[in-house]
């Protein structure tokens, strides 16, 4: 069964090349284009795609704007955004990581890579290597913000899951969660697994933002790993 996506994008050659690179891979298939935030809405509520790449920056709606919406409605809930950016960090990146987001890509991805990430996000994985998550973290430092969520979302949490939960923020994958913990790279995902479960989180991606709004993990605070 193919993974259905949506593009939005104000620039028909980026929405192009795009297409372009995505359906030369037999699993993926583009079932719409939209050129801004009011189409790229109407057209998700309309075919309801597995991964909507969104531009940050559209007319009518922007990517934020598209992005908070998909995510808090119930019918939309469960399209997967991975915001197109220009450059490798922008500063709506991380409020649209808040809106709900998955991740993001920046335009000048190739092709393989283009299709890996909508493949992992499509299957449920927030789209941040560790590298990106820790770039994320810089951001959280940068730009303090005041918890946004009660503490005590945690509470249904394990000491365990607790540490998991921390190393996840700071950029740690299973395999370095596994090593510092002392267990498989297999046990550590079915423990991430868990705690977005209990957390009600989308992904990986909604778990760093989780850990910094809680009070877990602070900007000044150690970095585990």
């Amino acid at each position: 069964m193919s993974i259905r996506v949506l593009i939005a994008d104000d620039q028909q050659l980026v929405r192009t090349g795009l297409r372009g690179l995505l359906v030369l891979d037999g699993d993926i298939e583009v079932v719409a284009e939209a050129a801004d935030g009011v189409e790229a809405l109407r057209l998700a509520r309309l075919t309801r795609p597995d991964v909507a790449l969104l531009d940050i920056r559209m007319p009518g709606f922007d990517g934020l704007t598209v992005t908070e919406r998909l995510t808090s409605d119930p019918e939309t809930a469960g399209v997967r955004v991975v915001v197109l950016t220009t450059f490798d960090i922008d500063a709506y990146v991380f409020q649209a990581l808040r809106a709900g987001a998955s991740g993001f890509l920046t335009k000048t991805v190739g092709r393989d890579e283009l299709c890996q990430a909508v493949r992992v996000v499509a299957a449920g994985e927030g789209l941040l290597s560790p590298s990106v998550t820790r770039q994320v973290i810089d951001e959280f430092k940068r730009r303090p913000a005041p918890p946004r969520v009660a503490p005590e979302q945690l509470a249904g949490l394990t000491d365990r899951e607790r540490e998991v939960l921390a190393m996840v923020a700071a950029g740690l994958d299973n395999t370095g969660i596994g090593r510092a913990l002392r267990m498989s790279p297999l046990t550590a995902k079915t423990h991430v697994s868990r705690i977005i479960s209990k957390l009600g989180a989308r992904d990986r991606a909604q778990l760093v933002r989780l850990a910094y709004e809680t009070g877990l993990v602070t900007p000044g605070g150690p970095v585990p790993g």
